[in-house]
């Protein structure tokens, strides 16, 4: 009768089996590393594998502590170690005990040949990459459209700042993948978009291949647009990252480096609008007082009172000069008669000459003040016509009225009004008092 056994103890028989099996335990297995993911406990999960088959394989912490250098995609190997049966998957795996270098795979010598060759040719200086648009209406998209890729991009610029997607469907794994991609940016350069996104999600090298085609890359470098590289996960180079404008970790991080935050948008018009709002106060506020300055000096009241001042100075001055011209000539006189009466009869005729010419001279002194007095009069007259030309009362004659508070200055804001506040309002002919009811100030 055929023995019944559970799952797990026919995983269990199979793991006992492959632990003493001589011909399965103290092996150097020969291949190359594929699909290597380091964990943070320490410990590596990777494929070694042929060109005619693989195998699952483990390198614990302590293990990886005996070699001395860094394990890495094909990367040709000698791992030594046995094989197990891990029961809960029912799976087989290459425990790797101790590890060395047998030589660098060939597509990793590929991948440097061409990444030394395009930087020869300058592809990958970063005065040749351009600057994306801060404001893009139109973002075009390289990747496999039922991949999470083109999910991440959509979603993340929805939430951020929604523009319009155009997505150029393309293979991203496998042979001819890379002739898809090409064509996908060329497609987008000639449709018209503002930025180019180019990625896939993470692989093994292998997986990753056609982004490290030596035609991907120039077409990169032969893009209209900047373009931007989302390929594999964070520690994952290609070619194509080295030549795009930039290169970002993941899909989400490529959305948003093409496109701003609404949110930081609004922050920073706010931020200007504040900021120009209180400019536009201070320079308000310095006018203000320059216009209170001006209207203090070329108040209506005030000029009149200057010019009532300087025509008093003129009537003083011509007052002054009349008396002091007056005593003058008495004092002539006076001293000619005295002259006149003590000097002897021989010199009466140079005495009359004398007198003569002292006559003549006060004769023309007189004509001489009065034009100077008649010259300041027409300029104080003028001075005075250009003072009324200036005044607001000018502006009377035309229909308007000057409004002027309880101190008599302008009005110009009814901030400085409340309910009660007695205004003087005058026309042209004459004047009238008024108290406010009420106010509006306009924005």
């Amino acid at each position: 009768m055929s023995e019944r056994v559970t799952v797990t103890e026919l995983n269990t028989r199979v793991k006992e089996v492959l632990n003493n099996t001589k011909e399965l335990n103290d092996l150097w297995l020969l291949g190359e590393i594929s699909n290597l993911k380091k964990y943070t406990s320490g410990h590596y999960y990777f494929t070694i594998k042929d060109p005619g088959s693989e195998i699952r394989a483990v390198m614990f912490r302590s293990s990886r502590a005996r070699i001395d250098f860094e394990p890495s995609d094909s990367m040709k190997i000698e791992a030594y170690g046995h094989l197990d049966m891990y029961v809960e998957r029912g799976s087989y795996q290459f425990i790797v005990e101790s590890m060395k270098r047998s030589g660098i795979g060939e597509l990793y010598l590929k991948y440097e040949a061409l990444k030394k060759k395009l930087d020869g040719e300058g592809l990958f200086r970063q005065d040749r990459k351009r600057k994306i648009p801060q404001y893009p209406k139109t973002i075009g998209v390289v990747t496999s459209p039922t991949g999470a890729v083109i999910h991440d991009i959509i979603t993340t610029t929805g939430r951020l700042y929604p523009v319009d997607i155009l997505l150029a469907p393309a293979q991203v794994q496998g042979d001819g993948a890379w002739k898809t991609i090409v064509a996908g940016i060329e497609l987008l350069n000639r449709v018209g978009v503002d930025v180019i996104i180019v990625g896939r999600g993470g692989g093994s090298l292998e997986d990753l291949w056609p982004f490290n085609e030596e035609p991907v890359a120039r077409a990169i470098a032969a893009s209209k647009v900047p373009v931007i590289s989302s390929v594999g996960h964070e520690t994952d180079f290609t070619i194509a990252d080295f030549v795009a404008d930039v290169r970002a970790a993941t899909p989400t991080a490529a959305a948003q480096i093409a496109v701003r935050d609404k949110g930081e948008i609004r922050r920073q018009l706010e931020d200007f609008t504040v900021r120009m709002n209180k400019a536009l106060t201070a320079v308000t506020e310095r006018m203000r007082g320059r216009f209170m300055v001006v209207d203090s000096k070329l108040s209506p009241q005030k000029a009149r009172d200057r010019v009532d001042m300087l025509l008093m100075k003129l009537d003083d001055m011509s007052s002054r000069m009349a008396g002091a011209l007056s005593k003058k000539t008495m004092e002539m006189h006076r001293r000619l008669s005295s002259a006149d009466a003590r000097l002897v009869p021989a010199l009466g005729s140079v005495v009359s000459g004398k007198k003569m010419s002292s006559e003549a001279v006060f004769s023309r002194i007189g004509p001489a003040i009065s034009t100077m007095m008649g010259t300041k009069r027409a300029y104080l007259e003028r001075t005075s016509a250009r003072l009324d030309a200036l005044s607001p009362y000018s502006v009377l004659e035309r229909g308007y009225s000057f409004v002027a508070g309880p101190d008599g200055r302008a009005v110009t804001s009814v901030k400085g009004l409340h309910a009660g506040s007695v205004i003087t309002v005058r026309m042209r002919d004459g004047k009238a008092e008024a108290e406010i009811k009420d106010k509006e100030e306009f924005e």
